[in-house]
């Protein structure tokens, strides 16, 4: 969750196999062959050939982005203390390779003191270690089972890119650290843009027609029946002021930081906490509301159209070589995640952990050269919306993909409409 996001904006990522290793892969990938669809040929998925990985995940545990009245957890400044595997170095720029952008966000946080001496919205060292976690589970899947990357990093092979906040930074830094024991061949790059201009979180700042669409929508959400009840009964417990502004979303947010670092927290946040996650979930999906295409649009269109750029270019004969990566990572956020899994057709109604990943793969066909995708969340397998089981047909997935993706010039258009019609009602 980024503060700003949520307040003004309501909803402010070789070689050859082996023998072994290639067993191992079918294992992982094929399930001898695909009945598919009537009509449709059976899919040998043995003589797939990975070429391509996404993965968008979550930053690592971290302290609250604003603490509740009342409230008595202590975030000790202990809870800073760098694994020593988890250190790797890096260098951050922007987009073009210049210098690193300003972070409007962590300038922010750090007026927030909390209780112990922490800043709001630090990477923890559960935070580190969850990533670093993810990392090692990269390195089996694409390391280890099969040698699809080179075991010590190679910016050849890797594109890093994550969203200019230091906790998201810094857990990338983990994660690749997990991913690649610490060892590289080159550099480490991660790229990132500036806050006005970024679109790995739905930019509230940068898009009129979404700040209007959205306005008032979590305002509105506390007072949805059901969601007031229980938000009542919550405040009343933790002895709050029904009039402090605290909803359920910045309940949820200093409950799931407390849980995840075992700190002593609030008897009525432990009491209430699948509640409080449930209704948390229930004002996220109010705020975004599915059938509102052109919100889910401008929220998360113009990263679609990013990740449907990669797939493209590798598929493109055309691309020349040195211009697509094999692995590409995005550090994104809780905000960037829903969305997109709803779009594609697999949230869970849970909200999306700390250190959480969304993996795209895409494969080709040895024989037929056709191009397939399959989803992974949590290291689950999933069924994409408009696919007919897990191996999507490339086709079929850009088809869902379709419905949402936005590029620059279409995102920079639908998101300058409300402030169009906005001047024309003035005049």
């Amino acid at each position: 969750m980024i503060t700003r996001v949520f307040s003004v904006r309501v909803w402010a990522p070789v070689g050859v196999l082996t023998s072994l290793a290639y067993c191992v892969h079918q294992r992982r990938v094929a399930r001898a062959e695909t009945p598919g669809l009537p009509g449709q040929r059976p899919v040998d998925r043995s003589l797939l050939e990975l070429k391509m990985v996404q993965v968008v995940f979550r930053h690592g545990a971290r302290s609250p982005l604003k603490p509740l009245p009342r409230e008595q957890a202590e975030w000790n400044l202990q809870l800073l203390e760098v694994p020593p595997q988890t250190q790797f170095d890096y260098t951050v720029t922007n987009l073009a390779g210049g210098l690193k952008p300003h972070s409007p966000f962590d300038s922010q946080y750090r007026k927030t003191v909390l209780k112990g001496g922490m800043f709001a919205g630090q990477l923890t060292n559960v935070g580190m270690q969850q990533m670093f976690a993810l990392g090692q589970r990269l390195r089996k899947s694409y390391v280890e089972d099969i040698p699809f990357l080179s075991p010590t990093f190679n910016p050849l092979e890797v594109f890093v890119r994550s969203t200019n906040i230091y906790r998201n930074l810094e857990s990338t830094r983990c994660l690749l650290a997990g991913l690649f024991q610490s060892q590289k061949e080159g550099p480490i790059v991660i790229h990132t843009d500036e806050a006005s201009s970024e679109v790995l979180y739905p930019n509230y700042q940068n898009c009129w027609s979404l700040q209007e669409r959205t306005r008032g929508r979590r305002q509105a959400a506390c007072l949805q029946p059901g969601i007031s009840e229980d938000l009542q009964k919550v405040k009343e417990g933790m002895g709050i002021a029904s009039n402090d502004g605290v909803d359920f979303l910045s309940l949820f947010d200093n409950a799931a930081a407390e849980q995840v670092h075992s700190l002593p927290s609030c008897p009525t946040l432990r009491r209430f906490a699948q509640m409080i996650e449930q209704r948390a979930v229930d004002t996220a999906l109010y705020v975004m509301q599915r059938e509102d295409r052109e919100s889910l649009q401008m929220a998360v269109g113009p990263f679609l159209h990013i990740l449907e750029s990669n797939l493209r270019k590798v598929m493109d004969p055309a691309t020349a070589p040195g211009k697509t990566r094999k692995l590409y990572l995005y550090a994104a956020h809780d905000v960037t995640l829903m969305p997109l899994l709803i779009i594609l057709g697999i949230f869970d109604h849970k909200w999306p952990p700390f250190a959480v990943d969304l993996t795209m793969e895409l494969y080709q066909h040895r024989e037929s050269k056709e191009w397939f995708v399959k989803l992974y969340y949590r290291g689950e397998e999933q069924v994409p919306e408009g696919c007919p089981d897990q191996l999507c047909p490339l086709d079929k997935f850009l088809n869902t993909l379709s419905a949402y993706t936005l590029s620059p010039e279409k995102y920079h258009t639908l998101c300058s409409q409300a402030h169009v019609i906005e001047l024309g009602d003035g005049e």
